[in-house]
């Protein structure tokens, strides 16, 4: 994990942080100035142990603390924010008999980090989350590793509590990897439309989709928004940001299909690439990719066009530079905004 820090506070916890250093090089071992040795491995502090962990809570991706676990919650509890900003907190009391998993287990990996610690010091692991004693699907974990977004996590909460307490639970996919699960638990069933979903007796729903979902189902879902979504863009040099932006919201909302989606954006590689597209990508977060007219010419694309031929050398850009990139067929056909803009829309084949 980036940016991990240890802090010890005793004798026997320093032997611990250098004992850490040696299976972890790369974290840093944080310990009070007087216990200092001249030693290289330990960053020796000088301010007091109260000051130096909101330091390093403030500014870790993982916080491990060699000692209590009360001494621990009662210094950061004024700084806990949220699962979504608060560090990863683990504790591993002076005899490395327990490393407990404190604060930010799912999301901030906290979890993960007990176990793998725990292994490498034969230690007791201690993870209390429901999901993992139950060992059951973690909700807000779901497609982490593919880069999934959850659409909103305001369900997330009531929807884990359904998983956890072995309620009936529905599952329709039609994007992303399918490779997400080993073995699903009894409680949840996979259906294959939206329709049979809604019609089962499952009492919350987990969705995996580029598509827009209705307000009805999405109430009582979390929905996860793989990058599954090509967008091929035909352009002029002149093409400005804002007409590309109101072009691929226009067919986003036209076929129902989710922004946060959006795997890449693609087109033609051109002499000079079109600083209207380069600032969408970088507004937008989101990669920009070209292709040459050579490759493009290879596709078969259904709308080809004599006039793109002849000013691009290749009949087709937007349809063309989707499918290219992607791997897959197009869901949008080629949608025109006269008189420099085209897009389609393709989705990435898993």
């Amino acid at each position: 994990m980036d940016k991990t820090s240890v802090l010890a506070i005793t004798k026997n916890g320093v032997k611990i942080g250098e004992n850490l250093k040696k299976i972890f090089p790369d974290w840093n071992i944080f310990a009070p100035s007087k216990f200092s040795d001249e030693k290289n491995d330990i960053i020796w502090y000088h301010e007091s142990t109260s000051e130096k962990i909101v330091e390093l809570f403030k500014n870790s991706n993982a916080l491990i603390c060699l000692f209590s676990l009360g001494a621990v919650i009662r210094l950061i509890a004024p700084h806990l924010k949220d699962k979504k900003t608060d560090p990863a907190v683990i504790v591993i009391d002076d005899k490395t008999n327990f490393v407990i998993s404190v604060l930010s287990g799912h999301i901030g990996g906290a979890n993960e980090l007990t176990q793998e610690i725990a292994d490498k010091l034969q230690a007791l692991p201690v993870i209390t989350t429901a999901a993992d004693v139950n060992k059951t699907i973690a909700v807000d974990l779901v497609g982490r590793e593919f880069n999934w977004k959850i659409d909103d996590d305001a369900t997330v909460t009531k929807i884990s509590a359904h998983m956890v307490n072995e309620e009936p639970i529905g599952i329709f996919q039609d994007a992303g990897n399918k490779n997400w699960f080993k073995e699903l638990p009894k409680n949840v069933s996979i259906y294959k439309n939206l329709d049979d979903l809604k019609k089962s007796n499952s009492k919350a729903y987990l969705i995996i989709s580029d598509r827009v979902v209705d307000e009805e189902i999405s109430k009582e879902s979390v929905i996860y928004r793989p990058p599954s979504l090509v967008i091929g863009i035909g352009l002029h040099w002149d093409t400005t940001k804002e007409t590309i932006k109101e072009g691929i919201e226009n067919c986003l909302e036209k076929f129902k299909l989710s922004s946060k989606s959006i795997a890449k954006l693609v087109s033609i590689k051109k002499p000079q690439d079109v600083q209207g597209l380069i600032d969408l990508g970088k507004e937008m977060r989101i990669p920009v990719e070209y292709v040459n007219r050579e490759d493009l010419a290879e596709i078969s694309a259904p709308n080809p066009s004599d006039a793109v031929k002849a000013f691009e050398g290749t009949a087709s850009v937007s349809e063309a530079a989707a499918m290219k990139v992607s791997g897959g067929d197009l869901i949008v056909e080629k949608q025109k905004f006269p008189p420099n803009l085209t897009i389609a829309i393709a989705r990435i084949v898993n």
